[in-house]
């Protein structure tokens, strides 16, 4: 299983943007093969942290997802409303 933590810093006046724009992205995602879990989170300190948590079954379907016209189309909207992030991909032990 793979697990990627992907963590966004958005723009002040860009939260309810990004929201929609995860919420799109993760209703599509969430029917792909492979994928087991793909939610999304807010940081319960700092409003303008917003993290992707997802899992799945292998790097193949993940490579896939990275392909998809929803994620193409869609991730880099939400990269232009960011002001910083970080992307982590874990295997797991």
């Amino acid at each position: 299983m793979i697990v990627v933590v992907a963590k966004n810093v958005v723009k002040n006046n860009k939260v309810e943007e990004f929201k929609s724009l995860a919420k799109e992205l993760i209703g599509h995602t969430l029917k792909e093969n492979g994928c087991i879990e793909y939610c999304a989170y807010e940081d319960s300190k700092n409003k303008n942290i917003l993290t992707f948590i997802e899992k799945w079954e292998n790097m193949e379907v993940l490579k896939a997802h990275f392909e998809t016209a929803h994620f193409k189309r869609i991730v880099p909207q939400i990269d232009g409303i960011t002001k910083d992030g970080d992307i982590n991909i874990y295997n797991k032990i």
